[in-house]
């Protein structure tokens, strides 16, 4: 791989045989890492890398918390307007006392970690490029590697969670199951995980209903809530991370994303035409309005909520 590296500095250089030799390795942007590149590869270039991380400025992204909107109706209308004017401002919002367990949120982080970490010719097995649904489990490096303009410092695997969930046999095994050490108990943490998600994902639907003066069930019951699936993204150790990005500026073409974030951070969204920080709060999760939802709510009068157009990108570390 360290060859590999330096083919690229070549002047004759070609994208797409390079590309593909990167794909053939089957291990990823982990496998440049472990390889022990010192320069990272040409395809991975930003073209103008300075322009993405220059503009900074000193805001805080709402942050809304759902203890008690059950059983108090007064603390539940205050959430829906918090809610309201959060997508209308920002298309995003982080979410505190969301009923999601920490040690629920911790083992997916972990569950996560190790299956990139894997041992390498294991990891291999679940490469695909496969999108025709009859793998349960895909990882790859960048779903659009031959599309994109620029790869990105990316490793990713997917699951469709519902409404087909897997059997968890068909799942790797570091996200199949997490050992507790206080209940001395095996759990099927990506099963799980994503119970807890879905039933989040429904709680939110019936606030963002609500904001929209609708009754609280209206999005779920026009299908809203009928699908998840979970990625769970790696982003390795960048020996140049200015020449390149993890996830670039994009639009997710969902209802929601419900994003749980490490502790590294590197997420930025487009506020008041400039790039912000969202720095991660443990225990938070991060909500964004997608470009289906959007869609879904444009035969309601504008001013029910005029959701503001969702945009973000993860910087590389």
């Amino acid at each position: 791989m360290v060859t590999f590296a330096l083919a690229l500095a070549q002047p004759d250089y070609d994208r797409k045989a390079e590309l593909r030799a990167f794909d053939e390795t089957k291990t990823g942007v982990k496998g440049l890492v472990d390889a022990g590149i010192t320069e990272v590869p040409r395809i991975f270039h930003l073209p103008s890398p300075e322009n993405l991380n220059s503009q900074q400025h000193e805001v805080t992204l709402p942050t809304i918390d759902l203890q008690g909107i059950d059983n108090n109706p007064i603390q539940r209308k205050e959430v829906v307007e918090k809610v309201k004017d959060a997508l209308e401002s920002w298309g995003f919002f982080q979410l505190e006392n969301h009923g999601i367990p920490i040690n629920i949120l911790e083992a997916m982080k972990k569950g996560v970690k190790d299956f990139h970490e894997q041992d390498t010719e294991v990891k291999k097995q679940w490469y695909t490029r496969d999108m025709s649904g009859m793998t349960r489990v895909i990882y790859n490096s960048n779903f659009d590697l031959y599309a994109a303009p620029v790869t990105n410092w990316r490793d990713t695997f997917y699951c469709t969670m519902a409404p087909n969930p897997p059997q968890p046999h068909e799942l790797p095994p570091p996200c199949r199951y997490s050992w507790s050490k206080l209940e001395w108990l095996q759990r099927e943490i990506l099963l799980e995980y994503s119970r807890h998600v879905m039933k989040l994902g429904v709680c939110l639907f019936g606030l963002i209903s609500e904001a929209l003066g609708l009754d609280p069930n209206h999005l779920v019951d026009i299908g809203c809530a009928d699908g998840l699936g979970v990625l769970g993204h790696y982003y390795p150790s960048c020996p140049q991370p200015e020449l390149t990005i993890g996830t670039p500026e994009h639009a997710d073409s969902d209802f929601i994303t419900i994003l749980l974030q490490d502790h590294i951070g590197g997420l930025k969204i487009f506020y008041r035409n400039q790039w912000t920080d969202v720095p991660p709060i443990p225990g938070a999760l991060v909500v964004n309005a997608g470009d289906l939802l959007q869609a879904s709510l444009s035969p309601h009068p504008l001013s029910l909520l005029a959701c503001q157009p969702s945009k973000s990108f993860y910087w590389s570390k």
